[in-house]
Formats: structure tokens, C-alpha cells, sequence
């Protein structure tokens, strides 16, 4: 077709660039289309103008850190496509952040919808979760409970995503290979022999910082109405 003859009639006001490489993934999705097969089973893929169910399925993640008193509550809504066909497939759709902490109000109904506008365009959405998990609060982070530390809580959201990416099989959990398995295997064998025989002190039920009394060789000796007495024994320098 000569475009040089093409005529338009009205005013262009918005217009779409198909890139060369996606030509035949877009080739077979309808501008339109549900979250199944259309009449000509067509695959249908993830894209920005696909309608939303009336219906998804969500999940729900709780986030609690000690730089506030409320806690934040993730939720995440897929959608299925193609479902009931060998192309099922299942991808986010949406996200909401709640949260009785109203100071966050701002930057976390913006950053809802600039994530689910990233999974509602399809396509690749692992860029989003290292662009998350790399920003960093200037107050300085914090740790979470089993010791792993968190930059910020937006990084914390961007590790919840990841972890629901994985749990729908669009993201691999990563897994150890033989050698690093081998070495903290290792490195767990010398520590127990290293702590196997420890201090007879160490797991006194007797008070901290109670003496070694001479009769029984019990570190039970406190103080008592002015005389030291041994827990364990009874021995009193008092008689």
C-alpha cells in the first residue's frame, strides 16, 4: 500500500508504533478480547486493552515493619488466560496497598497504579521488581525478623511481588548449586562441633551472675537476707 496516498479525513490525536519484533506475537491477540480464546481460537496474550473479569484471583500478603505501628496489607489480583486450554496461563493484573498509616497515602496510591499499569501492559515484569528492591530509605533501613535486612519498604513490596511472581510460576525460584549447598553444609558441621560441648554455665537455670557454691560445685550462690546461700544445696555461710 502507497501511504503517501492515504487521506485522513480528521485529526490524528493518538497513534501506536508496532515494533518489528512483536509483529507476530500482536498479530494473533485482539485489540479487544477476554481472557479466553476468542471465536477464531486465537491465543489471547496480556496486553493493555484486554477487559478485566468480573472476577480474579487474588492473594493477599501481610507487611510488617518496625518503622511503623500499623502494618500493610498487599494484595495482588491475577487473571487466567486462555483458561481451559493447553495456552493457560496465569498473570497479574492489578495491586492494592491498605494500610491505617495515612502518611504513606500518597506514594502508595501512585505506586498502585503504576504497577498495575506495568502488569496490565504485559509483556516482561521482572524489570519492575529489581527496580523496587534497589531503592533505598535515607533514613536507613531495617531488619526483619530472622535476621535478613530491608532497605526500605518499597523494597520490602518489591520482594513480596517477587515472591507471588514465583508462586504463579512466572518467575523461577532461584535455587543453590552443589557447591555452595556443600559448603554451608561444611561450614554448619564445624560450628556444632565447634559449640558441641558447651559452657557449664551457659544453661544454668540459676540466676545470672550467681557464684560457685563449694559444696555442691553448683553456680547457685546468691544473696539472701544478708547472707549467701546456695540454691541448689541449701549451704549458708550463716549457718
Amino acid at each position: 500500500m502507497d501511504i503517501s496516498r492515504i487521506k485522513f479525513d480528521k485529526k490524528i490525536v493518538k497513534y501506536r508504533v508496532q515494533k518489528p519484533d512483536t509483529e507476530k506475537a500482536v498479530a494473533g491477540q485482539p485489540r479487544e478480547g477476554k481472557a479466553r480464546k476468542d471465536g477464531g481460537g486465537k491465543v489471547v496474550w496480556m496486553h493493555e486493552k484486554l477487559e478485566r473479569p468480573e472476577v480474579l484471583i487474588g492473594s493477599t500478603y501481610k507487611i510488617k515493619t518496625p518503622v511503623s505501628d500499623h502494618a500493610m496489607y498487599l494484595t495482588i489480583n491475577d487473571i487466567m488466560l486462555n483458561e481451559g486450554t493447553e495456552h493457560e496461563h496465569r498473570r497479574p493484573f492489578e495491586i492494592f496497598i491498605n494500610s491505617k498509616n495515612l502518611d504513606h497515602f500518597q506514594w502508595i496510591v501512585a505506586l498502585t497504579r503504576i504497577i498495575s499499569a506495568v502488569f496490565r501492559k504485559g509483556g516482561d515484569v521482572v524489570f519492575l521488581i529489581e527496580e523496587l528492591k534497589a531503592v533505598f530509605d535515607p533514613r536507613g533501613g531495617y531488619w526483619q525478623p530472622g535476621g535478613k535486612f530491608m532497605p526500605s519498604i518499597v523494597a520490602e513490596i518489591g520482594y513480596v511481588v517477587e515472591r507471588h511472581l514465583q508462586s504463579i510460576g512466572l518467575m523461577k525460584v532461584p535455587e543453590m548449586d552443589a557447591a555452595r549447598l556443600q559448603l554451608i553444609e561444611t561450614k554448619r558441621n564445624e560450628w556444632e562441633q565447634r559449640n558441641r560441648q558447651t559452657d557449664a554455665f551457659a544453661k544454668s537455670s540459676y540466676p545470672e551472675g550467681a557464684q560457685l557454691c563449694v559444696k555442691c560445685n553448683t553456680a547457685a550462690v546468691v544473696m539472701m537476707d544478708g547472707c549467701m546461700t546456695c540454691l541448689a544445696c541449701g549451704e549458708s555461710k550463716c549457718g
